[in-house]
């Protein structure tokens, strides 16, 4: 398949960006079908804003639990249910299943 630079317009600032013949074969080689939205600049914004704390993605919802194992009071990332047990992260190392 012959690639051709095409320009296209980024939807968060609004300036024209060109997707290159070069980026197109790569995006075709990783299976990708949809052109990317963003600039490069605006690509490299909003990736720094996910790893920086003030992201557009909410933080992570604890939950208080106490250990199946030891008693200890915990947190976990999801809601605990009464017939699952749920580990700290210490005893859970010692029980989870070794893949």
């Amino acid at each position: 398949m012959s690639f051709q630079d095409k320009s296209l317009r980024c939807s968060d600032c609004g300036q024209d960006f060109v997707f290159t013949a070069g980026e197109q074969e790569f995006y075709a080689s990783r299976g990708l079908q949809n052109e990317p939205r963003r600039c490069l600049e605006c690509r490299r914004a909003r990736k720094s804003d996910r790893y920086s704390g003030d992201g557009y993605r909410a933080p992570r919802q604890m939950f208080p639990a106490v250990c199946a194992e030891c008693g200890t009071d915990t947190e976990v990332p999801f809601e605990p249910r009464e017939e699952r047990p749920v580990y700290c992260s210490d005893c859970y190392s010692k029980v989870k299943p070794s893949s």
